[in-house]
């Protein structure tokens, strides 16, 4: 596992970092770093898990991240050697200092306090405003100097301004993991998205942790916020509703297919976890 200084450094001559990816996979590890992250993706889909969130994300993706909140993108297509699967995004890295605490903390920063604060819990920008980061991001690419450093204040001006943006973690939601916890949940993470449409027995994960059943009950609860049936039930329902849109299957067959054994306890999770029945999604990201 790579600490978070090997994560993403920073040159010290530079403010910040900005990147353009083309990798096999965005990043197979569950990790956590002390630089702000703006991460948009250009090409590719999968799973997305930031704190306790977990939602499937696609191209036009874009995130807003505050130090040291765990997080991983998961490729559907992880494994695959193609090149032609690769994905593709854009991702900027800067220190919280990257912003003087004199000017930070004056009135005209209030909005840009108000965002970074909001980031703790992860950003997922929508609308006109992602349309537009998104832009402005290519544009970021393009820049040398302090011309660089100005467009970065416009696109983090932007972010402060817009009512279009999602806060992700659970309000309550904390960091409690230490290196040695990230490469066991990075286990747990791959172990369940490789096997999620099979029965899982909380005791072949507490095996796998080399814990008993009760105690990586506990141990989970307590690092992801929410309980492993829980977590399961999150990601067969992200992988239902790319079966409903992706491959336009009906609510049945989502269901087995995702790895559910009722149609009855699947639509019960669907709309738990999403606000809305398989169909009425359907509907609403598909419209006739």
């Amino acid at each position: 596992m790579k600490t978070a200084l090997q994560k993403s450094p920073i040159p010290h001559s530079r403010t910040f970092v900005v990147k353009r990816l083309k990798e096999r996979v965005f990043d197979p590890n569950w990790h956590f770093h002390p630089e702000y992250q703006l991460f948009t993706v250009l090409r590719g889909k999968g799973t997305r898990f930031i704190g306790d969130h977990v939602t499937p994300f696609g191209e036009g993706d874009i995130t807003f991240t505050g130090p040291n909140l765990p997080h991983l993108w998961r490729s559907d297509h992880e494994g695959e050697a193609d090149r032609h699967s690769w994905s593709e995004g854009i991702v900027v890295y800067f220190h919280e200092n990257f912003i003087s605490e004199a000017l930070f903390q004056k009135e005209e920063a209030i909005k840009l306090r108000q965002l970074f604060k909001k980031s703790l819990r992860g950003i997922d920008l929508t609308g006109e405003t992602a349309f537009t980061v998104k832009k402005m991001l290519f544009n970021l690419l393009k820049l040398k100097g302090f011309d660089s450093v100005l467009e970065l204040l416009k696109i983090l001006n932007c972010l402060s301004r817009s009512a279009e943006i999602e806060l992700l973690a659970s309000p309550g939601y904390t960091n409690t993991l230490k290196e040695g916890d990230t490469e066991r949940m990075n286990r747990v993470y791959a172990y369940v998205m490789k096997h999620f449409k099979q029965k899982m027995a909380v005791s072949d994960l507490a095996e796998l942790c080399s814990m008993t059943p009760t105690s990586f009950s506990r141990y989970f609860k307590v690092h992801a916020n929410k309980t492993f049936s829980d977590f399961v039930s999150e990601i067969r329902i992200g992988y239902a509703c790319k079966l409903l849109i992706d491959h336009k299957l009906n609510s049945s067959q989502a269901c087995y297919e995702s790895g559910f054994q009722t149609l009855s306890n699947f639509n019960r999770q669907f709309r738990t976890v999403t606000g809305r029945t398989p169909s009425a999604y359907k509907k609403e990201y598909m419209p006739d």
